[in-house]
C-alpha cells in the first residue's frame, strides 16, 4: 500500500486539496498522511485544523514554523523552520510520495525536506502564470517535483516547455472545483440561513437573500509595505456604495499584517454599520456565499478558479492574479477607489455568467488518486529540454 503524505499550511491549501484527501483515504491501494503546519494551525487565523479534524482527517503530525510579523524576514525564516520540522517528520513517515499544493511560501519548506529525502513529490496547480513571488515558488516546486497535476491545459503545455517528463504531466482539473460542484447540489441560502448565530464575526448582521459584497484582499509579497494602502482604497470604495459587505481577514504572507491593521482602523473610527468580518469560514459556507454574492471582490484565487465554475462576478484589484489564466467574469481593476467603484458597478449590471470547465469538470480528487495507484517515476528525474 502506497503512503501519500499531504501537507496542509493555510485554509487555502486545504479546499485546494480536500478531494484529494478524501480520495485518497477512500482508495484500498493507498494510505492517506497529514501533516499540519503554518497558520493551519493558528487560531488568529482561524485554525483550519479543527475543521480538517471535523472533516475525519486526523493529522499524524502538526508543527509550528510560522515566525510572527508578516514581513519578508519572517516569511524567510518561517521557511527555514518548516525545512528543518519537515524532515524530522518525514524519517518518521516515511511516505512514498508528498503532496505539495500550488504556490505559497509554507510549501518551499516541504518540497526542499522531501526532495533531500529522496521522497517523490507530486505537485498540484503548478504552471499557472500569476505574476508575483508565487509565481516563482510555483515554478521552483515544478522543477522539483516528479508527477504533476495542473489545473488546466494552459499549465500543462507550461509545466511540458520547462522540460519536465509529458509521462508524468496529468491534466486533471483543479480539486477545488470538486468541492464547488459538489456543494452546488444544495440550496445556498438554505446553507446560509444562520450564517451569522454560528460562525459568529464582527459586525452587522444583515439580509443575505439580499444584494451583498463578498471581499478576500490578500497581500502582494512584492509590494511589501504598500499593503495597508492598497486595502484602504479598497475600503474607500467600500464606504461609498454603502452596500452590505462581508469581508475574510488576509493569510499570513508577508504585508498581511497591514492588511489587518487597515482594516481593524477603519473599522474603530468609523464602525461602518454595512461591514460584517469573519476570520475564517468553512470552505463549504464560501462557496455558497460566492454563488450567492452580488459580486467578489478583492485578489483571491478564489475568484478566477472557482468563479470561473460558479459564474461569479468578480473585481480582481492590483497584480496578485492578474496574469492568472481566467475567464470573462473577471474585471481587473488597479489599487484606486474610484477604479474599484466603477468595477463593482458593471459587475452589479452584469449579474451572473456562465459556467466554465476552464479549471476542471470537478472530479480532479479521483482521478489524482487513481494515477498515484500506478505512477511510478524514478527519484532522479528525467529532463526533457
Amino acid at each position: 500500500m502506497k503512503k501519500i503524505c499531504v501537507f496542509v499550511g493555510s485554509r487555502a491549501n486545504y479546499s485546494s486539496i480536500k478531494s484529494v484527501m478524501r480520495a485518497v483515504k477512500a482508495h484500498p491501494k493507498l494510505e492517506l498522511q497529514v501533516v499540519l503546519g503554518a497558520s493551519a494551525i493558528l487560531d488568529r487565523f482561524g485554525k483550519v485544523e479543527d475543521l480538517i479534524r471535523k472533516d475525519g482527517f486526523e493529522p499524524n503530525f502538526t508543527f509550528h514554523n510560522l515566525v510572527e510579523g508578516e514581513n519578508p524576514a519572517t516569511m524567510a525564516k518561517s521557511t527555514g523552520l518548516g525545512l528543518m520540522d519537515a524532515s524530522m517528520i518525514f524519517n518518521n513517515l516515511k511516505p512514498d510520495f508528498l503532496v505539495v499544493v500550488g504556490d505559497r511560501f509554507e510549501m518551499m519548506s516541504v518540497t526542499l525536506a522531501a526532495a533531500y529525502m529522496n521522497i517523490r513529490i507530486v505537485h498540484t496547480m503548478g504552471g499557472e502564470v500569476t505574476g508575483t513571488i508565487d509565481e516563482s515558488i510555483r515554478h521552483a516546486i515544478t522543477k522539483f517535483a516528479h508527477v504533476h497535476f495542473p489545473a488546466n491545459e494552459d499549465s500543462s503545455k507550461r509545466i511540458i516547455k520547462m522540460g519536465e517528463d509529458e509521462e508524468f504531466v496529468f491534466n486533471v482539473g483543479c480539486p477545488r472545483t470538486d468541492l464547488v460542484a459538489e456543494e452546488l447540489k444544495n440550496d445556498s441560502y438554505d446553507i446560509l440561513k444562520d450564517l451569522f448565530k454560528i460562525y459568529g464575526g464582527v459586525g452587522k448582521e444583515f439580509d443575505l437573500t439580499k444584494p451583498y459584497l463578498l471581499v478576500s484582499q490578500h497581500s502582494v509579497t512584492t509590494e511589501f509595505g504598500n499593503n495597508r494602502k492598497q486595502i484602504e482604497e479598497t475600503l474607500k470604495a467600500l464606504e461609498e456604495l454603502e452596500m452590505p459587505t462581508i469581508m475574510l481577514w488576509p493569510n499570513a504572507d508577508a504585508g498581511g499584517d497591514d492588511i489587518s491593521k487597515g482594516i481593524r482602523t477603519y473599522r474603530e473610527k468609523h464602525n461602518p454599520q454595512w461591514l460584517h468580518l469573519f476570520k475564517n469560514l468553512p470552505t463549504h459556507i464560501y462557496i455558497h456565499l460566492m454563488n450567492t454574492t452580488s459580486c467578489l471582490v478583492g485578489n483571491s484565487s478564489s475568484g478566477v478558479r472557482e468563479g470561473a465554475f460558479i459564474g461569479t462576478p468578480v473585481i480582481n484589484i492590483g497584480t496578485r492574479q492578474n496574469k492568472r489564466l481566467r475567464t470573462n467574469n473577471v474585471i481587473q481593476v488597479d489599487y484606486n477607489a474610484k477604479e474599484i467603484i466603477e468595477g463593482i458597478k458593471q459587475q452589479l449590471t452584469n449579474g451572473k455568467y456562465e459556467s466554465s470547465d476552464m479549471y476542471g469538470d470537478g472530479t480532479a480528487g479521483d482521478k489524482i488518486a487513481e494515477i498515484l495507484t500506478y505512477v511510478e517515476p524514478s527519484i532522479q528525474k528525467t529532463i526533457t529540454y
